[in-house]
């Protein structure tokens, strides 16, 4: 948890007529080759995006794992694979980590962004423990609980397009994050809606 608490800020904010998710590209030291800096965002399939806070390296394991569940359904049945399906299968593997000796929990927030036709745009957050549940907004990584208490004030249920989702993320995230000012360089936006492809 004490990894999570001191990654790069990732937020989510779930719109009426998409997902968007933002985050916090840290470099922890200016010494550091900005060519094999890791990536917060990773893409799983055509319609399911996830965001990481915690030990990069678990963060790389689990993320094979996601695009390997998803693609073995895909190979099975023949569509994509519904988002809380794919979420509660990691979390079932996430959970076993936390029961047997010999294996320590794996050190990583995941947010998740996705789209299937059963439930539409849909937004979660899983722990190490392997619990989860989804969200309208949600904040990971550093500062999260100032950045979560301020989404509470702010966010507007069945109001909120993609570009008032923006703004509200840039609000947040220069609210929270450690600096005077926020840059392109360091926040990364994704977002999904129904007219634009990732």
């Amino acid at each position: 948890m004490e990894a999570i608490s001191h990654a790069g800020t990732c937020l989510g904010i779930l719109a009426n007529d998409g997902i968007l998710l933002a985050a916090e590209k840290r470099n922890t030291n200016k010494l550091l080759d900005e060519v094999f800096f890791s990536e917060k965002i990773y893409k799983l399939n055509n319609d399911i995006v996830c965001s990481v806070a915690g030990i990069t390296s678990d963060a790389n394991v689990l993320t094979n794992e996601l695009r390997l569940i998803a693609q073995r359904y895909l190979l099975q049945y023949g569509e994509a694979i519904p988002c809380e399906q794919l979420v509660s299968w990691l979390c079932d593997v996430k959970q076993a980590y936390t029961q047997y000796g010999g294996k320590r929990p794996f050190g990583v927030s995941i947010l998740y962004m996705g789209w299937d036709k059963y439930y539409g745009y849909q937004l979660y957050q899983s722990d190490p423990s392997g619990n989860y549940g989804g969200w309208k907004a949600t904040c990971i990584g550093n500062n999260s609980a100032a950045a979560v208490s301020s989404l509470k004030q702010e966010y507007k249920e069945g109001e909120t397009t993609l570009k008032d989702a923006m703004a509200l993320a840039i609000k947040v995230l220069s609210k929270t994050l450690d600096m005077n000012k926020l840059t392109a360089e360091k926040g990364k936006f994704l977002f999904k809606s129904k007219l634009e492809q990732y």
